[in-house]
């Protein structure tokens, strides 16, 4: 029989995430307390598409090295996880059929990055769904839909970041470790409640209800996985571990575990 998995939610982090040491070393701790999935749904911040589509199933698709600017070395980076192929029936099957399939589409570095340190071995089949809406109450119910995956060994993870402005970052030059703008972590400090409170309903309704949210969230696309999580989750009592915490360069990388 296999283990029901949980639902997650966690701050991505940009390529330079690899070089910190106590980040890395967080969700390298996540990813051995967590039984082995069979196969991982990534929903990145860094893919919007409707109607909703899924990643390629075919070895050996490129990564999607979706970012500019940064040292060659962060291009260089491989993450040679098995292809779903199984999962992307299972998830077209619970969406209705409703779901596109890109062939060419690899993963983003919302998904690869942090589960190079999550699952280093690369040896769990991954599968990345898009983002087809920014409306929390839709992406609610897309995770709903998907929650039943959890039964045979499927961990969902919605992958963006607690506060994402990168106005308040200041480059590589800049101190990763320094105290967070005050709307950061104000954001911070209610999404935290919220969640562990499992008030869905204020997190459907964030962008009036919780202080500084359209400085947190500018656009919104970096807290919208959490719905997703939220919705696959939601079935299980929205029981929240907040796993990691703390900020980067004035972002909030909080990330939750929902049992």
């Amino acid at each position: 029989m296999t283990d029901r998995q949980p639902v997650l939610f966690l701050s991505h982090g940009a390529p330079p995430l690899a070089d910190d040491r106590l980040w890395t070393a967080e969700l390298c701790a996540w990813g051995q307390s967590l039984t082995k999935p069979t196969s991982v749904l990534m929903v990145s911040a860094h893919w919007e598409d409707a109607p909703i589509a899924v990643s390629s199933t075919t070895p050996g698709t490129p990564l999607l090295y979706d970012f500019y600017g940064f040292p060659e070395r962060y291009y260089r980076v491989t993450y040679d996880a098995p292809p779903a192929p199984e999962l992307a029936l299972d998830v077209a099957r619970a969406l209705g059929g409703a779901v596109a399939q890109d062939p060419k589409r690899g993963l983003d570095h919302g998904a690869y990055v942090p589960l190079k340190e999550m699952f280093p071995d690369a040896d769990v089949p991954v599968l990345q769904l898009s983002l087809p809406t920014l409306d929390p109450a839709a992406l609610v119910e897309v995770g709903r839909r998907l929650a039943p995956l959890r039964d045979s060994g499927t961990l969902i993870v919605g992958s963006g970041f607690t506060t994402h402005n990168l106005r308040w970052f200041g480059g590589m030059g800049a101190d990763p470790d320094a105290a967070p703008p005050r709307p950061s972590a104000e954001f911070d400090a209610w999404a935290a409640e919220a969640v562990s409170a499992g008030d869905l309903d204020a997190l459907i309704d964030f962008q009036r209800v919780a202080p500084a949210a359209r400085e947190a969230h500018p656009r919104t696309e970096h807290w919208a996985p959490l719905y997703v999580a939220l919705g696959a989750a939601e079935a299980s009592g929205l029981d929240a571990t907040s796993v990691v915490d703390g900020f980067w360069y004035g972002l909030s990388k909080r990330s939750w575990q929902f049992n």
